[in-house]
């Protein structure tokens, strides 16, 4: 079974929200990109919380809106074994570095957790970090269908909180 890896993180220091998946499946990994498995729903949960239909867009064009959004991405684990996509078939897992990049993103509101695995490995590296809120959405993944678009969706939507210029409270 083959290590696989992260890739690097995509945000800047005008990013209020950092999304961590867990680690990229098999049809990201092949195409060098972020969610690129096209059953995934990233894509549009992340539009509807920026207020942008970005799924029809190009990869770099999707990054570019998500940056304009103050949205980052990255991955809670660096690298891991792995046989497949699943979480659950993830081992030996190392994580990213995640103290790190939050204390470099001064307008750091909110870490959101696509899923279940990236939010137990996200809050215990991140768990001395007060300064933001640490929000478990439910998972993009095809794999996660307990729960309806609509229901995914309306979690996702409140990252918008974390988003706007004058946040509420």
């Amino acid at each position: 079974m083959s290590r696989k890896a992260s890739f690097p993180p995509v945000a800047s220091p005008a990013t209020r929200v950092l999304v961590l998946g867990s680690l990229p499946g098999e049809a990201s990994l092949a195409a060098g990109r972020y969610y690129a498995h096209p059953l995934n729903q990233f894509w549009r949960l992340i539009g509807g919380a920026i207020g942008r239909d970005i799924a029809a867009l190009d990869y770099d064009a999707r990054l570019a809106a998500l940056l304009a959004a103050g949205v980052g991405l990255w991955d809670a684990i660096g690298s891991a074994r792995r046989r497949g996509s699943l979480d659950g078939a993830i081992r030996d897992a190392e994580a990213n570095p995640l103290a790190t990049l939050v204390a470099g993103l001064p307008n750091l509101r909110c870490v959101a957790f696509n899923g279940a695995t990236s939010a137990r490995i996200g809050r215990r590296v991140l768990a001395e970090r007060g300064r933001v809120a640490l929000v478990q959405l439910p998972s993009s993944s095809p794999a996660y269908c307990s729960v309806t678009f609509a229901q995914k969706q309306a979690e996702w939507l409140k990252l918008r909180d974390f988003l706007a210029e004058n946040p509420p409270g």
